[in-house]
């Protein structure tokens, strides 16, 4: 799959010790596999842990689902360990939690680069602390960076805000991320829902998630994928839309026109970039 149409709907996280669930993954429904060897493992399981990932890895049978591997933070005493092990099993990425500024990105790459096999793995971030917020445009636009992951939990409890209330306490945060993926062309993932049973809870958030622009949302449970699919896939209502939008601006551009009108609304270049983006979404 080309990773400029490369869709990321729904990030499911999966701990990194559980054998059974790392297979159960391989037949799930998901654009991303989260990986986790950090808040889903306990301390006495991390050394156990990152072994049985990286078997799973090499492994392989996850098919066109990107598999991005959630490290422990390089300043622990389990990060580099995590990334030395599983690093070399081809993992999509490598996802690395409390991410400050561009220097912990750019520490990871530097680390990447001294492994073999590891010169087409990409770096994701958690977005899950103030400074981060803040230096956001800046991670962005570090190496090797694909996209940002949201942790709004572990943001949330820094700031001291309540996640309720449609998240209005948290919408600034939401929107730096969203701006600062798209100015620097990386994918920006929402952060979960807590309560993995309340599926009318979750489809609400996922559809403020996709009207803010973000590109998909990360899961904690496999009952959660169907909407999360449904809401951050283009309708056939989205689609017909969009192919009329660039039908009907071809057509003025023929003409020596600027501008179309489909059902009484101006079309022009924007609208057209955005019914192309929509057309390739739907395709991927």
């Amino acid at each position: 799959m080309s990773e400029r149409t490369r869709p990321w709907r729904s990030a499911l996280y999966i701990p990194g010790s559980k054998a059974r669930a790392l297979e159960k993954a391989r037949e799930l429904p998901v654009d991303a596999i989260l990986f986790d060897l950090e808040d889903a493992v306990a301390v006495e399981e991390k050394a156990a842990a990152r072994e049985t990932l990286a078997g799973a890895l090499r492994q392989g049978g996850y098919g066109d689902r990107a598999c991005i591997v959630r490290i422990n933070a390089l300043d622990t005493e389990w990060g580099i360990e995590d990334l030395e092990a599983v690093a070399g099993a081809g993992p999509h990425a490598i996802l690395l939690p409390k991410v400050d500024g561009p220097r912990d990105v750019r520490r990871l790459a530097e680390r990447l680069a001294l492994l073999s096999g590891t010169q087409n793995t990409r770096i994701w971030a958690m977005m899950e602390t103030a400074q981060g917020i803040f230096d956001a445009p800046a991670i962005a636009e570090a190496p090797r960076m694909e996209g940002f992951v949201i942790g709004t939990n572990d943001l949330a409890a820094e700031i001291g805000c309540e996640t309720g209330g449609a998240r209005m306490p948290l919408m600034m945060a939401l929107q730096t991320c969203v701006a600062a993926a798209k100015m620097a062309g990386i994918a920006v993932v929402d952060g979960v829902y807590n309560a993995f049973r309340d599926e009318e809870g979750l489809r609400l958030e996922c559809e403020q998630g996709r009207s803010l622009g973000m590109d998909g949302k990360s899961l904690i449970h496999p009952a959660q994928v169907a909407t999360c699919n449904e809401v951050f896939t283009p309708s056939e209502t989205e689609v017909e839309l969009a192919r009329r939008h660039i039908s009907a601006w071809e057509e003025a551009r023929s003409r020596g026109q600027g501008v179309a009108v489909v059902d009484g609304r101006i079309v022009e270049n924007l609208h057209v970039a955005t019914a192309r983006r929509t057309l390739a979404k739907a395709g991927a």
